[in-house]
């Protein structure tokens, strides 16, 4: 699993943008799917979900600032009572301390918080030391050595979590040449927002106004604002200043803080774009050693003669913005954001080369690895196994439904609201709350309530909200009705006024 991976990252998915031949291979050798969906489109909740099988009201990680409780159960202590070696390596982001480390897992060895990407530190049951080279290689050599030492006589479950691609997009040096030709700015880079709930314009993601002055690897002279451009307002945190977008872009200067170019520009919509291809290519050169190293993951187990009979998936902890709606970073519900990449091989049982265009939900991963491994599904678990769907047998009741809840309202750096949404195979209807939570979950008050509905046949880039058009009104009614028999099911409690 990689961090922040969007699925338009992966070559397989057809967007044209980079080349991952080795992430291929896992779609080649076995089956991509178009629709996957994560529960709430942060960190560290997405990864509460996958663990436990449950939504993060349930599991109680419902921001970026949880900690796991490590008596919950979760799928890695049912593999390992049910006779699987059990391992988990790289990015945990579940809290640390004894009361949070990773708990079902024989051998683990995490990076503390987002980790670093170069001569990072790791934390294990005998402490914390410090590594030297790039993580995603690093992390690959641990999981590899796991392997490689295992007990060969017992079944294996390993959890290898990349910090890459997430921010600062630090590539390993051998790769700081890629992608140097433009990348094709997205079609609604300069979306205005109109159309929409309020809620949407109000998030601080924006590549041309909110992306750093180490997002992008540059620097400023220093000097008086009348001779090297505009400057950030003064912060404690140098790394926390945003590249102002000038009226008088002409004045700016930035600097290549590798070769000492200096840049310049002559227009707002100029700054704007250079900012997005800087951002694209530091995102894309750490995906490369992901690549990399997801291959060196399939050659070993090519030449131990464990490919046949070993599950192997290639996912991200949810999807990520690349300029879509002007924006980067997650969190909102949108496809890019909502949408994860999901590439699953096993040769034993799911075709080869194939596709499915079903909807699951990272609260589902669990259920299945539990159903592969013959162990019993725990009732407290809320996804579902879809092992028919990787045998092409879609079952005639299959809930074609995909559930969000964003808790984390307002946050300092990225403002996104909160909100809770649902999408069938067409229509997605938002409600955006507004709400604060405070401790133990008091709510601390409201501010503008908001629905948006989006046709995503019609509209598949999200730009017109029809909640009030009257002739979606029907559809308003049945996805409101999908909503609130969504939120029974898993015992979510709504904020929004029921009828």
């Amino acid at each position: 699993m990689a961090d922040d991976h969007a699925s338009k990252a992966i070559s397989c998915y057809g967007a044209g943008i980079n080349n991952t031949p080795n992430l291929d291979r896992i779609a080649n050798e076995g089956m991509k799917f178009n629709h996957c969906y994560v529960t709430n489109s942060i960190c560290t909740p997405s990864r509460a979900a996958i663990l436990t099988g449950t939504h993060n009201h349930v599991n109680g990680v419902m921001t970026l600032d949880s900690k796991i409780n490590k008596h919950l159960p979760n799928v890695a202590k049912h593999l390992r009572v049910g006779g699987y070696q059990t391992a988990m390596v790289g990015k945990w982001h579940l809290g640390e301390g004894e009361d949070h480390e990773p708990t079902g897992f024989d051998y683990w060895e995490v990076v503390p918080g987002q980790g670093e990407y170069h001569d990072p530190q790791f934390i294990g049951p005998k402490g914390i030391k410090r590594e030297e080279g790039y993580a995603t290689d690093i992390i690959t050599d641990k999981s590899l050595n796991w392997m490689k030492a295992r007990d060969t006589t017992k079944p294996f479950f390993l959890m290898c979590h990349h910090k890459a691609p997430h921010r600062s997009w630090e590539c390993d040096s051998k790769h700081k040449d890629l992608y140097k030709d433009p990348i094709k700015v997205p079609d609604t880079f300069t979306d205005d927002y109109k159309n929409r709930a309020k809620s949407a314009a109000a998030s601080k993601m924006r590549v041309a106004d909110d992306l750093t002055y180490m997002d992008l690897g540059l620097a400023q002279p220093d000097g008086p604002a009348r001779i090297v451009g505009e400057k950030m307002l003064d912060t404690w945190d140098f790394y926390e200043r945003k590249i102002p977008n000038p009226e008088d872009v002409t004045k700016l200067k930035l600097i290549d803080k590798e070769d000492g170019t200096v840049f310049t520009f002559k227009t707002s919509k100029e700054l704007a774009e250079f900012k997005f291809q800087r951002y694209m290519q530091r995102y894309l050169r750490t995906i490369q050693s992901v690549d990399d190293n997801v291959g060196r993951m399939l050659d070993y187990l090519d030449a131990e003669g464990l490919s046949e009979n070993t599950i192997v998936i290639y996912t991200s902890d949810q999807g990520f913005f690349l300029g879509e709606h002007g924006w980067f970073d997650k969190r909102l519900v949108y496809e890019n954001s909502f949408n994860m990449p999901f590439l699953i091989k096993y040769p034993r049982e799911i075709a080869a080369g194939s596709v499915c265009n079903d909807i699951i939900c990272n609260v589902d991963f669990a259920p299945t690895w539990l159903d592969f491994a013959k162990l019993r599904l725990p009732t407290y678990m809320q996804g579902v196994s879809f092992r028919a769907l990787l045998q092409q047998k879609t079952p005639a009741d299959w809930q074609q439904v995909a559930y969000h809840r964003y808790w984390m309202h307002r946050d300092i750096i990225h403002d996104a609201h909160a909100h809770y949404a649902v999408r069938d195979k067409r229509y997605k209807l938002i409600y955006w709350y507004n709400e604060s939570f405070g401790i133990e979950g008091a709510r601390l008050g409201g501010e503008d309530k908001e629905w948006e509905l989006f046709d995503l046949d019609e509209d598949p880039l999200e730009l017109f909200n029809c909640y009030h058009e009257s002739k979606y009104s029907d559809v308003v009614k049945q996805m409101t009705h999908l909503l609130e028999q969504k939120m029974d099911e898993i015992g979510d409690e709504p904020v929004h006024p029921r009828h």
